[in-house]
């Protein structure tokens, strides 16, 4: 009897586990790390591969601990994915969340952490070596960063991040300003502005209302939002296009968001951390960091002109 009523607490163990675990049944989903330290905070084309059907793309981890990876290599294509991690040469940043490719400087990257520090790197194969770093202008008090995009128009370069904001009492702030380079490597930026964002999807406490910015070329500004319960989830996600950014000839940027964001997806059981339009393509690469449940990659057609 006793045998039995252990058997039958086991298994009622086993199926409210099984009952309360997220699904992760969704095969266009592909797993590239499966533990808390191999999620993807953030992603940056690099280039296609030899063959034309697959793309290179960069991929910050957002560890803090010394020695611990910081970026990796992902070799993307419909089916499979390769993972192989890049050797971090310099200081080495804590909690990274972002990585951009700088336009017209090819190997050169930009790359975030959460509390605004702005690394410069340049990566060859397989070792990315800092070139300089410095903090974003204009951080506000609790800023907590996860997204950065720059925007490359009529000559001249702009930035885009954004404090990601937290549920219905924080919208997130999106920042915008001119960059520009120092002699020696620094970014430097230019007039700051600021508008609020709430995401249309998903809502409630845990939102973070920007976990990640892309920009089209026609400047259609991309974002994903995120809703977190803890490292286990539940989490849900959606993918918005959020409004339009513009510079002129002279530099000055323009960022107009729309008055009600229109969803492009929503993907229950993710947390989005990454999304990346990639040049010659109307796909977004889309990338999680589930906590314990690692990261997943896809492609959506959602960076169209």
């Amino acid at each position: 009897m006793l045998k039995r009523m252990a058997w039958l607490t086991a298994a009622s163990a086993l199926l409210t586990t099984l009952a309360t675990a997220p699904a992760r049944a969704d095969s266009a989903w592909q797993k590239v790390g499966g533990d808390v330290r191999s999620g993807v905070s953030g992603l940056a084309y690099e280039g296609r591969t030899s063959s034309g059907s697959g793309v290179d793309v960069l991929a910050v981890h957002d560890n803090k601990g010394a020695g611990q990876k910081r970026l990796s290599r992902i070799t993307h294509w419909e089916g499979a994915d390769g993972i192989s991690p890049i050797t971090w040469d310099g200081p080495e940043p804590v909690d990274l969340e972002a990585i951009e490719a700088i336009p017209g400087m090819p190997g050169e990257y930009l790359a975030l952490t959460s509390r605004g520090i702005v690394h410069r790197l340049k990566v060859a194969g397989p070792k990315a070596t800092v070139v300089d770093y410095s903090p974003l202008p204009a951080i506000g008090e609790g800023d907590d960063f996860e997204s950065f995009a720059l925007v490359a128009q009529n000559g001249k370069l702009a930035v885009l991040w954004a404090d990601r904001g937290a549920g219905a009492d924080r919208p997130a702030t999106l920042y915008a300003a001119p960059l520009t380079f120092a002699p020696w490597g620094q970014p430097q930026f230019g007039t700051v502005t600021r508008r609020a964002y709430r995401a249309a999807y998903p809502t409630g406490d845990g939102t973070r209302h920007i976990s990640d910015i892309s920009v089209t070329d026609s400047g259609r500004i991309i974002v994903s939002s995120a809703s977190d319960a803890g490292d286990d989830g539940p989490f849900d996600s959606a993918v918005s296009d959020a409004g339009r950014v513009s510079v002129s000839a002279t530099g000055r940027v323009r960022v107009t968001l729309a008055a009600s964001p229109s969803v492009l997806g929503t993907f229950p059981e993710y947390k989005i951390e990454a999304v990346e339009c990639l040049p010659g393509s109307t796909d977004a690469l889309l990338g999680t960091d589930d906590e314990n449940l690692g990261g997943y990659v896809r492609t959506m057609p959602f960076c169209e002109a």
